[in-house]
């Protein structure tokens, strides 16, 4: 009997291996390399040099483009989150409604989220809001003879990567219907035999019922929007430009490790940009039990 458990154990050992094995080769031992070399001078061509904290220093202290950089990101995450989740929330009630041909319109909105993040998604975008691309040329079919240059003001040109990023919401788009569709009809049916109105209803029924949802996909929303680089790179080619309006902190990050061989820096900057997140996220759940509504908590 011991020896059958003994076998047991190690089978189960053995299916579980090549998930312990990739974690610990691909996440573990390269964040503690990334740790030490956030204390070092690395330039990916000579021996780190243990400089401590250093890195740290300079980069709270005597770095304004890693300031700026935060200062983009925040504006990108605070701007397109919200944004990207109240549209999709949107077009998920519009599509939670039954009618003909509903499955095509789910597929055809959920398409740019798979496609959404790619080189060439971004390219695409960046002709679209070209001098000569779609949208001026809408613009001068409506009688507007005057060509906005959107890449050449840091406003307009960070307005591109949100509404690219709002673009993109089909994935959150599929799990506010999922919500929606698990909201029992006879609490609608119940209110409207009260009086109660739509507006009424959207905000006493589908929000409550749906605040676990929201939760989660803000949640990951914002984690991902801090992760943002493909198409701020191919938009402002790298250089996070005009007058760094599009330098967010993923881009500025890359540009510290690959054009100027800074990888101890850049490794610092990582750290903190996962401190940031997790204090964000940490405050997300502490603040969730003001508003996130669960029906199996005990109160």
């Amino acid at each position: 009997m011991k020896f059958r458990s003994m076998s047991e154990n190690i089978a189960g050992y053995a299916f579980i291996s090549p998930f312990i094995i990739g974690f610990l080769a691909f996440t573990i031992i390269p964040m503690a390399i990334s740790l030490y070399l956030s204390f070092t001078n690395y330039d990916l061509f000579s021996t780190p040099k243990w400089i401590g904290l250093d890195n740290y220093i300079e980069m709270f202290t005597g770095d304004e483009k890693f300031w700026h950089s935060l200062q983009v990101t925040f504006t990108y995450v605070l701007a397109g989150v919200p944004l990207r989740l109240t549209f999709a929330l949107c077009v998920a009630m519009l599509l939670n409604r039954a009618s003909k041909g509903v499955g095509i319109y789910r597929t055809l909105f959920y398409l740019p989220s798979i496609i959404g993040g790619s080189v060439a998604v971004a390219i695409m975008w960046r002709n679209i809001f070209g001098n000569d691309g779609t949208i001026n040329a809408l613009l001068f079919f409506m009688g507007i003879n005057k060509k906005i240059l959107w890449y050449q003001d840091p406003t307009s040109a960070l307005w591109t990567l949100i509404l690219l990023s709002i673009w993109q919401f089909g994935s959150s788009m599929l799990i506010f219907l999922a919500g929606l569709k698990n909201i029992p009809p006879t609490y609608y049916e119940a209110a409207s035999v009260d009086g109660a109105n739509g507006l009424q209803q959207f905000f006493k029924i589908t929000l409550p019922q749906l605040s676990p949802i929201i939760f989660f996909n803000l949640v990951m929303q914002t984690i991902s929007a801090f992760m943002t680089f493909t198409p701020a790179y191919i938009i402002s080619k790298g250089e996070g430009g005009p007058l760094d309006g599009t330098l967010l902190y993923s881009l500025y990050l890359f540009q510290k490790a690959f054009n100027f061989f800074q990888m101890g820096y850049a490794s610092a900057m990582a750290w903190v940009m996962l401190l940031i997140v997790g204090l964000l996220t940490l405050i997300l759940f502490k603040t969730s039990s003001y508003w996130v509504h669960y029906e199996s908590k005990e109160d």
